[in-house]
């Protein structure tokens, strides 16, 4: 039987290993896995109704360590 692979647990994976990726790069001292780039917006949107305020903002950090942790995952995937 040929199993399939769900592309939802391969999305699930690339987040839990950017989140532990950047999580073992914030508690190391090695200075090239901190090393990286911050993406999206500097200041949040802010959309004032009267009656509702919505505040929107989002930014990525991507680190040496995230990529790390995103391609062993890739490998857990393609191992399952």
């Amino acid at each position: 039987m040929m199993k399939s692979k769900s592309g939802w647990a391969l999305l699930l994976l690339i987040l839990a290993g950017i989140v532990i990726g950047g999580f073992i790069g914030d508690l190391t001292n090695i200075s090239w896995l901190k090393y990286g780039q911050t993406f999206g917006l500097t200041s949040p949107i802010i959309l004032d109704l009267g009656v509702l305020v919505i505040t929107f903002a989002l930014t990525i950090r991507i680190t040496i360590a995230s990529i790390l942790g995103i391609i062993i995952a890739i490998l857990i995937y393609r191992l399952l």
